[in-house]
């Protein structure tokens, strides 16, 4: 079975076929999904899907790039919905995804609030005891300054569609988090994630889509589903030089332990 760590089934560009779509992922060999919030709206459709498939599970958070859509108010509200559901052993499983997110934002006054509410989800996830999920772009020395000074070893979590060096790979390895790796380890122009793949342990590697987005080869540019992953099972095969169904069992084993899910 694979375990989808990372997607965005809530996504416009699945309202067509949503249902029947994710009617097909266990037939297909898709044994569990977590779908990921980004703001405070996705966040919610994110917990509807969670709660309405018995397969989904859910995380909670803001993206950088969203962070405009919390204040003290949302906050309290996010704060409220992840507490409620570790009290509750509910299906929000990870505080995410947050992070930095330079690409896209060039202001330093708006960098320092990415920074700002990055800070304050992370002590959230601290807090409830639950992994992050993060979200980091064109922004490596702040996003590692910021987590080593966090503690970020006793948080946890993983690295969402880790595109850094093997250097930067190490220091969060040394941290005990994982890498979320998904479509760009196909593509001819990965040879960096090529290499971090074929150093990181197995131990610390979990398949993700971040769907509708980043569809691996052949299907690279068209809407990405968890019925893509086995192109990235077979990459990370080659790449490892062990069975592809080895794999399948190491990252399902992985991302179970790295959500903190029964088995």
């Amino acid at each position: 079975m694979i375990f989808d760590t990372h997607a965005h089934y809530n996504d416009r560009r699945f309202n067509k076929d949503r249902e029947e779509l994710l009617a097909r992922l266990p037939e297909e060999g898709i044994g569990r999904v977590v779908n990921i919030g980004a703001d405070i709206e996705s966040t919610r459709q994110s917990v509807a899907l969670a709660e309405r498939y018995d397969f989904m599970y859910a995380a909670a958070g803001v993206h950088p790039s969203d962070v405009d859509c919390l204040d003290e108010r949302t906050f309290n509200w996010l704060t409220y919905l992840v507490e409620a559901s570790a009290e509750n052993q509910g299906k929000i499983v990870a505080v995410g995804e947050i992070g930095l997110d330079y690409y896209w934002e060039k202001d330093e006054e708006r960098r320092k609030r990415q920074k700002y509410w990055f800070e304050r989800q992370m002590e959230l996830a601290r807090k409830t005891g639950l992994p992050v999920s993060i979200h980091s772009r064109e922004a490596a020395k702040d996003t590692w300054d910021m987590m080593n000074g966090l503690r970020c070893e006793d948080i946890g979590g993983v690295i969402h569609c880790y595109s850094y060096s093997v250097e930067m790979a190490r220091n969060y390895l040394n941290k005990g988090f994982y890498l979320g790796i998904g479509g760009v380890v196909t593509y001819k122009n990965g040879k960096t994630l090529k290499e971090v793949v074929k150093y990181a342990p197995m131990d610390r590697i979990v398949l993700e889509t971040d769907c509708p987005y980043l569809s691996p080869e052949p299907n690279r540019g068209k809407r990405n589903s968890s019925l893509n992953l086995p192109y990235v099972v077979k990459m990370i095969s080659e790449l490892k030089a062990i069975p592809e169904d080895e794999v399948e069992a190491l990252t399902w084993e992985n991302g179970i332990k790295m959500y903190r899910m029964k088995g």
